[in-house]
């Protein structure tokens, strides 16, 4: 069934590139086709089997073959306690390392859409957001991130959102707030101009993101105007599949920088760029889905927002060879659902 599902998808890429290539040769203007990571490929995690039903259904099978009655018991209790903490090692994802902090203890905010949810991790960790948590309290840290991530959330959702109570509340005691937005307004182009796509579509959007951009840091430092502000850029997901079309990669790198050149105009904001994490790749970093991070990928967004948030600072190297090898021992078979 999932290898079914994988060869759907793939297929469904082919052919979006098809379309795409015989849009851009067949018509006089400059048109482009893009997804972003709130896709019609979203992963359905919650409805996947969890990794403890995985482990222990492998631990039945295997002991269903095991031979000697007399050593099953012996062999049973010796590989519960090694999948236990195999389980515990695969799901408890951190960043390695000492991280040193320049206060008692920080209060942080995590907002936007699907990259802060977590979508596409399948250790259903919670993403970056969950990474960086095990990563605080490995490290004995009273740090706490509350996190309001809602995957299809765009700028103008976010805004609104900002009015809710709860989110006013937790982001005026919050000393940091981190944020991942854009890639759905991008989105919001192409769902609206499927059949005229257009740079120049893009390129006004873009004009409007900006504005909301800045509604949204004004609208947190007027919650609190001392909270310190990262906005986290986003990637392309099509670099790997659809490289040689320039203009997706022409359209997210123009949203990333107009995103960092808005948090230039305020002292307590500051950009986290991620493009890079993803652009040049020796293991795989997507979800099945092949829009969103997997494990992998949150685990470098986390350590790369470590490194950019200056009330830390850390002492580590990253490992992934051990990460990518746990990823293709618990793939877990994922559901299609609509992009919201």
């Amino acid at each position: 069934m999932r290898r079914q599902k994988k060869i759907i998808i793939i297929a469904s890429l082919l052919l979006l590139g098809l379309f795409v290539y015989l849009f851009f040769h067949s018509t006089q203007t400059e048109q482009v086709s893009v997804e972003t990571y709130d896709s019609v490929w979203l992963q359905h995690i919650e409805n996947a089997p969890s990794l403890n039903q995985k482990e222990e259904q492998r631990l039945m099978s295997d002991d269903s073959t095991s031979g000697e009655e007399g050593k099953l018991k012996s062999s049973d209790e010796n590989s519960k306690r090694t999948i236990t903490e195999e389980i515990k090692e695969k799901i408890r994802e951190a960043v390695e390392g000492t991280i040193n902090l320049f206060k008692k203890d920080l209060k942080i905010v995590a907002i936007g859409d699907s990259l802060t949810q977590g979508v596409g991790d399948e250790t259903e960790s919670g993403g970056y957001v969950g990474i960086l948590n095990n990563t605080f309290e490995d490290n004995n840290l009273n740090i706490k991130i509350e996190n309001y991530g809602k995957k299809g959330n765009r700028t103008d959702q976010l805004l609104k959102r900002l009015e809710k109570e709860e989110i006013v509340a937790s982001i005026s005691k919050a000393d940091l707030v981190f944020i991942t937005i854009g890639a759905n307004d991008i989105m919001k182009v192409v769902k609206s101009n499927f059949t005229n796509l257009k740079l120049e579509l893009f390129e006004e959007e873009r004009l409007d993101y900006i504005e909301r951009l800045k509604a949204i840091f004004d609208k947190i430092n007027e919650i609190n105007p001392d909270t310190q502000i990262y906005l986290i850029g986003f990637y392309n997901p099509f670099e790997l599949y659809f490289e040689d079309i320039e203009e997706l990669a022409l359209i997210m790198n123009r949203w990333n920088e107009a995103g960092r050149l808005v948090t230039e105009e305020y002292e307590n904001v500051n950009y986290i760029p991620v493009a890079d994490l993803f652009s040049q790749r020796t293991i795989e970093l997507l979800a099945d889905d092949y829009f969103h991070p997997n494990t992998t990928g949150y685990k470098l967004m986390a350590k790369r927002v470590l490194e950019n948030v200056d009330e830390v600072s850390i002492e580590t190297e990253i490992t992934t060879e051990s990460t990518a090898e746990s990823e293709s021992s618990t793939q877990q078979e994922t559901t299609t659902e609509e992009f919201e």
